[in-house]
This record gives structure tokens, C-alpha cells and sequence, in this order.
């Protein structure tokens, strides 16, 4: 079994699917937008989660993607292309499928980044996103 915060090799990061990555950066970025909610104001569970589901939805992952982009280097470019491509097994029922498909890009980024234990390059990109909003 794996360790809290343990970190995978760079290049078996990367030969992971693009869809496991997303997988696991679904999650790195709900806690990451959970946190920064609860560190910011005392708020109660219902609006708590009504402000989580805005921001983790593929709508609000797109949006956030958009602004951030620019930033990418290539590594994180090339995961999200990937990402962005890959075969899903679902799709979402509140966005169109580009939103879903530049989600799951922007998700495995997310994923290879927070495996590969790059927190400071995942809250640059995170944060500097979220202040242009």
C-alpha cells in the first residue's frame, strides 16, 4: 500500500493513462479548492459544497484551464493533450463535451503534477489562475 504524499518517478507518471491521472487529480484538485474554502471564511457544509461543485465541475475546470494555459511548460502541455484526448468512460450530463474533454486534460495535469509531488508548481498554477478570476 501506498504512503500519504508519496511520490511516483516522473516518467512512470507519465506512462500512466491520461485517464488515471485524471483520475487522481479529480481528487487533488477537490481537496485543493475544499481547503481553500474552509481556510477563507467560516461557512456552513450546504454552502460549503454548493461552492466546491461550481469550482470542481468540468464548466468550472475549463474556465479555470483557460486562464492558466499560457502557463503550461511542455511536460504539462503534452500530459494535457493527452488528457484532452483520451478516451472516457462516462460523460458529463451539465457540460458540453469539450468542457468535459478540456476538464479531464486540465485533471490529468493535475494528477501527474500531485503525484510527482510538484506542490509548488501545482499551487503557481492553481493560485495564479484563481487570482485572475
Amino acid at each position: 500500500m501506498a504512503k500519504f504524499n508519496e511520490v511516483m518517478d516522473k516518467e512512470r507518471a507519465r506512462q500512466l493513462s491520461p485517464v488515471v491521472l485524471a483520475f487522481v487529480g479529480d481528487a487533488a484538485y477537490s481537496l485543493y479548492v475544499r481547503e481553500g474554502l474552509v481556510l477563507s471564511a467560516e461557512r456552513k457544509t450546504g454552502e460549503l459544497q454548493k461552492l466546491s461543485s461550481e469550482k470542481v465541475s468540468a464548466k468550472g475546470q475549463a474556465a479555470l484551464f483557460a486562464r492558466m494555459e499560457g502557463r503550461l511548460d511542455e511536460t504539462e502541455r503534452e500530459i494535457f493533450l493527452r488528457g484532452r484526448n483520451a478516451k472516457k468512460p462516462t460523460r458529463s450530463k451539465s457540460a458540453s463535451v469539450a468542457e468535459y474533454n478540456v476538464s479531464t486534460g486540465f485533471e490529468a495535469v493535475i494528477g501527474y503534477l500531485y503525484l510527482t509531488g510538484n506542490y509548488g508548481r501545482l499551487d503557481e498554477l492553481l493560485s495564479s489562475a484563481d487570482d485572475e478570476n
